[in-house]
């Protein structure tokens, strides 16, 4: 069976070609750029579902939460299709779009384009969800965290971003390529690690647990066009006519060598390369069409079907049963955070235990700025004119400075309070009105 997923399409009319997979990994969805055509495949039986040609240059294409509806990155607006070819929507506020994602349990559809403008469309009823503006430039490398949903944008200054429908700014922002454009971009199942390619031919893992670069790779015969990692964590890079598999472990630590090397001569450069899941199975779009190629250890052996639309044998009745469940246990936008554990968290029911953990916190804020008060090193705020002389900055470093001399001057200041107090109650020492009159008035008293 797995043979038989050894194959070359030769499309020379509409290429470049791209490549896509269901989340079963029972269809497969090629879209050629020029001349927008598009075909469903049965990966199963190598059998054409469907075909249809929009006559319009296409960026990209994605099936949405089932096989049953794709979604088209088309030249001027974004489109919705069935699998028989008949439009389904436009969505207008969605223009010039170079890459689409699709969240699927939250029912979102992110894009981003030309104008780098980071969109999330509800698509169970039809909603702008958010807009974020990315004030980068044009952006055509995205993919999601698929264990928390979070997408990752690459740009073209060599910055990476990550974003969440709930914040209006990013939510982590990183220098992955100094100096060139982010090529390509993948994240593993787990989302621990990062893979980015630039246009310097420089792999680079991320550690996106401490944020940190872990190691890096070179590309030998091109820039990194297309990056992905299968279930099983081989990573998979597509580099001019070349493409490249390495082994899990690769992620984790430098591995010497490749898992595997496969060459598309004459074919290339590499459109796309994607993983099919559940199969050891590993599609390649390219310059004359598609090629399916065999990754041995790629793929996940079992497979959960209460999964909604997991499942590559259900029938009719399956699917339509997950959809409405989906439907029923749709999460919310404002639920995607980059910690996924932080959702379903209880605050603790002890009040004590809660004022204890107040009063601690209040005291290392306090000490905090106690440190940094007695800190000589600490930058004195600039006041204004008059005020920040050298005799007035010494004035007030010895303002609180407890000596003799200020000892002596609160003993007399206490005496004299104490005498005006007595004053005060007994009218002892009370000076006369001829006392408080001025020289010149005193020959009027008697």
């Amino acid at each position: 069976q797995t043979a038989k997923q050894i194959f070359d399409l030769t499309l020379n009319q509409y290429s470049p070609y791209g490549m896509n997979y269901d989340r079963s990994g029972r269809c497969g969805l090629l879209y050629g750029t020029n001349g927008g055509h598009i075909a469903l495949m049965d990966m199963h039986t190598l059998s054409l579902k469907s075909e249809f040609h929009l006559n319009e240059k296409v960026r990209d294409a994605i099936f949405l939460h089932n096989t049953t509806l794709l979604a088209v990155a088309q030249k001027q607006n974004a489109f919705i299709y069935d699998d028989t070819g008949a439009e389904i929507h436009r969505l207008s506020d969605h223009q010039d779009i170079f890459r689409m994602e699709f969240l699927p349990h939250h029912w979102l559809l992110s894009t981003i384009g030309r104008a780098g403008v980071l969109k999330y469309h509800d698509t169970s009823i039809g909603n702008l969800v958010s807009t974020h503006k990315t004030k980068m430039g044009p952006c055509k490398v995205m993919t999601q965290n698929k264990s928390n949903a979070v997408i990752t944008c690459g740009h073209l200054n060599g910055n990476v971003t990550m974003w969440s429908p709930g914040h209006s700014e990013y939510l982590v922002k990183m220098l992955c390529h100094k100096g060139t454009a982010v090529q390509s971009l993948a994240v593993d199942k787990t989302g621990q690690y990062m893979v980015t390619g630039g246009a310097d031919r420089q792999i680079k893992i991320w550690d996106l647990r401490m944020y940190k670069e872990t190691h890096s790779y070179y590309c030998q015969g091109g820039v990194p066009s297309s990056l992905d990692i299968s279930q099983k964590g081989v990573l998979g890079i597509g580099h001019g006519a070349k493409a490249t598999f390495w082994s899990p472990d690769a992620i984790r630590y430098k591995v010497k060598d490749p898992y595997m090397n496969h060459s598309i001569a004459g074919k290339g450069p590499v459109e796309s390369l994607k993983f099919r899941p559940f199969e050891d199975v590993c599609g390649i779009g390219h310059n004359k069409g598609i090629s399916s190629i065999v990754i041995p250890g790629s793929g996940e052996a079992t497979l959960d079907s209460m999964e909604y639309n997991t499942n590559p044998y259900q029938d009719t009745k399956q699917r339509r049963e997950g959809e409405v469940r989906a439907l029923l246990d749709k999460l919310s936008p404002d639920m995607i955070a980059l910690d996924p554990d932080v959702i379903g968290t209880v605050e603790e029911s002890d009040v004590n235990y809660r004022l204890e953990r107040q009063i601690q916190l209040e005291e290392d804020v306090n000490a905090q700025k106690l440190e940094a008060a007695n800190d000589p090193k600490a930058k004195e705020k600039k006041r204004m004119r008059g005020r920040s002389k050298i005799q007035k900055k010494l004035k007030r470093k010895k303002k609180n400075v407890v000596d003799d001399n200020l000892i002596k001057l609160k003993d007399l200041r206490e005496i004299e309070k104490q005498e005006e107090k007595r004053e005060l109650e007994g009218g002892v020492g009370k000076k006369s009105a001829k006392d408080d009159a001025p020289a010149a008035l005193k020959r009027f008293f008697k």
